[in-house]
């Protein structure tokens, strides 16, 4: 039991559940990078294993760096860290770790992957720290999501093109638009503590807003790929749902009432990852 209970911690320290939001776009890219027919099996794995590195790497140096923050915050005092459960020093050697395994796996993977790989890292490792000097931290998150959106549409294609691009950015306007809902719960903590958010500078209201047309800017550069690359029936249903649950996402919250938020953050957006995977795989198959 308390070996379980301590895997338990590291999976609560890693957030292992947001997994659902990065991993489906990148296996979604993998497809729709290969039109005539299926990537290979390898790929997928090397793919995984990349993404699984660098997502964890990204969210133990997280909650490394945000950990005196982490403890001010009554809504976050009680993670592993602030609250003594993991050393940082154990939070420090998994990220290490983590960020081998992604670039051992990386380094199996065309030229294109290994040559943005300094890129992918940095990303990872500023993250945390944009908060403490611009309100666009947002996009920063939203530009390690959509990284490995294209990642994996450069592991199949080996090179950039315009609809990768279209697809990463669909990514990062997604991230950016949701991680405004999710800074919802820490606009007075943020104003308080000098940190850096859309809403702790723009208010409630005028953020929702701001997140909608983020929102906006996703389905529209959705259907300009799909224009492009020439997809079928079932990727522009695909498009349609996601742009009915964004509608929802955003029914849910209004400026003076946020108790459907965690709804709207983590629910919605997981049906919009695995959804969207889901139909461009039908798209493929069928």
């Amino acid at each position: 039991m308390r070996i379980y209970s301590k895997i338990s911690e590291y999976f609560e320290l890693i957030k292992f559940e947001h997994t659902i939001f990065a991993l489906p776009f990148a296996f979604s890219g993998m497809l729709l990078a290969k039109p005539d027919g299926w990537p290979d099996l390898t790929i997928f794995l090397w793919v995984l294993l990349a993404m699984v590195g660098g997502r964890t790497a990204a969210m133990a140096l997280n909650r490394i760096i945000d950990a005196k923050i982490d403890q001010k915050n009554p809504r976050t005092s009680n993670r592993a860290i602030p609250s003594g459960r993991i050393r940082r020093t154990s939070a420090l050697l998994l990220a290490l770790a983590s960020f081998g395994l992604m670039i051992f796996a990386t380094w199996q993977l065309p030229l294109i992957c290994k040559q943005l790989l300094p890129l992918a890292i940095i990303i990872l490792v500023i993250y945390s720290y944009t908060k403490r000097f611009t309100h666009l931290s947002h996009f920063v998150l939203g530009g390690a999501l959509g990284a490995g959106a294209a990642g994996g549409w450069l592991a199949v294609s080996g090179e950039i093109t315009l609809p990768v691009v279209l697809w990463g950015m669909a990514i990062v306007f997604w991230v950016a638009g949701f991680d405004v809902i999710y800074a919802l719960r820490d606009i007075d903590f943020d104003r308080e503590n000098n940190l850096y958010s859309i809403p702790a500078r723009l208010g409630a209201y005028k953020s929702l807003v701001l997140s909608q047309l983020f929102h906006f800017f996703t389905v529209i550069l959705l259907i300009i790929l799909g224009v492009i690359i020439g997809t079928g029936l079932y990727y522009w249903l695909g498009v349609l749902i996601t742009s009915l649950l964004l509608i929802y996402e955003h029914s849910l919250l209004k400026g003076n009432d946020l108790s459907r938020l965690n709804m709207a953050f983590f629910n919605v957006n997981g049906y919009i990852s695995i959804g969207m995977f889901c139909f461009i795989l039908l798209d493929k198959w069928l």
